[in-house]
């Protein structure tokens, strides 16, 4: 977002305000409801939003759970060992698998703008490399012949789902002003 013709205001610099609860069952609806949640507390358009990993063998899990996965304290080396025993379980250990990012858009109740943003790869064998966060170590990218976790924040920044979706978001933005 650097340069764009906007002031950006994070929620750091507004008041305290509890997040909303995510009740959606997909990352779109998550990111909408959150994107309303902060622009009706705010009075302020909202940008917001979800991401997680999606596991083909398991029927798209962890998905909006991403985050809570395991439990709410759970770190992420035991939710790598809690998915690796149910990708053992269902025989594909190296399921292929995607990063996913939906933003959305509020003006007050109006969402005036989603984008989503996708990076496909999947699940390595035994987690690897000490850069990058969350999943990052055991979803191997094949454009790249490693995990998520050994690329340089250059590549990392070039393919991630959140660069894809917010790129898409400064392309719109920029359309208009």
């Amino acid at each position: 977002m650097a340069g764009a013709d906007v002031e950006i205001v994070g929620l750091d610099s507004l008041p305290p305000m509890d997040a909303p609860e995510e009740t959606g069952t997909t990352f779109a609806e998550n990111a909408r409801l959150k994107a309303r949640y902060y622009a009706k507390a705010s009075g302020m358009a909202a940008i917001a939003e979800d991401s997680g990993l999606e596991i083909d063998a398991l029927d798209g899990a962890p998905g909006v759970e991403s985050a809570r996965f395991g439990g709410a304290h759970s770190t992420y080396p035991e939710k790598f060992a809690t998915l690796y025993d149910m990708l053992d379980a269902s025989g594909s250990r190296d399921s292929t698998a995607r990063f996913v990012c939906a933003l959305a858009v509020a003006d007050g109740d109006a969402i005036v703008f989603e984008a989503r943003g996708t990076v496909e790869g999947r699940i390595a064998p035994v987690p690897r490399g000490t850069h990058g966060f969350g999943y990052d170590p055991i979803f191997f990218f094949p454009p790249e012949g490693c995990t998520l976790a050994e690329v340089s924040d250059e590549v990392k920044r070039a393919v991630s789902h959140r660069g894809e979706a917010f790129r898409r978001f400064r392309s719109w933005l920029d359309s208009r002003l």
